[in-house]
């Protein structure tokens, strides 16, 4: 079946726009941001990225470019970050994962059960932005754009009703992902740590049985044809964005600035629109091809209690008090 969806991830992938820092060579030349990303060429994320360099190449006569590298190409996202501090490559579109290798208190937009709708997420992002992009600048980053790749979902091999269900399992946690790593603590179950190229392997020979992942990553990476159930609820949206080297714009003309800013904020935009909707896609036709969402119904309490343990547990190790109560308030309507 020939899926439009194909994204990511992750996923996830996400999806994200993101516009890396420039490599230029001589002047007349022009410049050429390269730029990393896990999401499948072919997928929803690449088109819009593919569409989002062409009108910056219109827009700028040509002056200012982007190369993408999808598929996970470069490696995996901590490899992206690698990359980037020593000048290999630009930017990178990422996952929370990859953003909280840079600034690991941003890791508190992914807490289970804290934003895991998009109008929370939505407002959070607008109302706190300047913060945000300050953290990342004391870094050395700029962060171009935020991206989305879907809700997250447990996908398993035998139905989950209660967190309790995962101990006897064997659950996939992304290596850099501390979230999922302090979930799988605080439930008690055994995590295989995979890279994301590694989880296909390993849902082959039952290696793990148990992945996070949204629908549309999931249809993307083909996942979804090694499991049978998936949680009806999801805990958190998987957020990431476009990440870039500070200096690397800085070096871009005032003009060629202008031009990046303003392409890049349509195709986040856009990116963000067609990637929620291409999820709930994904959702409804895995739903068709047999794989049965398990509504959590009386066990809904022992999921938030476990939420909560993982909030308690990383606030004032990973982020601070003040920042959680400053993130729960700007959700708020």
């Amino acid at each position: 079946m020939k899926l439009r969806f194909v994204p990511l991830l992750l996923l996830l992938v996400a999806a994200f726009a993101l516009p890396g820092t420039t490599t230029h060579t001589k002047a007349e030349e022009g410049y050429t941001l390269r730029i990393a990303s896990l999401a499948p060429a072919g997928s929803s994320w690449m088109k819009i990225l593919n569409a989002w360099n062409k009108t910056l190449q219109e827009k700028t006569d040509g002056k200012l470019k982007m190369r993408f590298y999808p598929g996970g190409s470069q490696g995996d996202e901590r490899d992206f970050v690698r990359k980037m501090r020593v000048g290999q490559l630009d930017g990178g579109v990422v996952t929370m994962t990859g953003m909280s290798l840079l600034v690991p208190a941003m890791n508190v937009l992914v807490l289970p059960g804290f934003l895991h709708t998009y109008d929370r997420l939505d407002r959070v992002r607008e109302k706190m932005a300047d913060e945000f992009a300050g953290m990342f600048e004391k870094e050395g980053f700029r962060l171009v754009g935020w991206g989305d790749a879907g809700k997250t979902r447990l996908f398993s091999v035998k139905p989950i009703k209660s967190p309790n269900e995962i101990k006897q399992m064997r659950p996939w946690v992304w290596k850099d992902d501390p979230i999922f790593v302090e979930f799988y603590q605080v439930i008690g179950a055994s995590a295989v740590r995979l890279g994301v190229p590694e989880v296909y392997p390993a849902l082959q020979t039952r290696m793990v049985d148990v992945i996070s992942s949204s629908a549309l990553t999931a249809v993307a990476l083909q996942w979804y044809t090694r499991v049978k159930y998936m949680t009806a609820h999801n805990s958190a949206i998987i957020a990431g964005g476009t990440m870039m080297r500070k200096d690397k714009y800085d070096e871009l003309s005032p003009e060629l600035q202008a031009a990046f800013d303003s392409t890049a904020a349509r195709a986040h935009e856009l990116l963000n629109k067609v990637i929620r909707k291409d999820d709930e896609k994904a959702y409804q036709v895995v739903l068709k091809k047999g794989i049965q969402a398990v509504e959590a119904g009386d066990a809904q309490a022992e999921w938030d209690a476990a939420d909560k343990k993982v909030r308690d547990a990383l606030t004032g190790r990973m982020f601070s008090k003040s920042l959680v109560e400053a993130v729960a308030a700007a959700a708020k309507p």
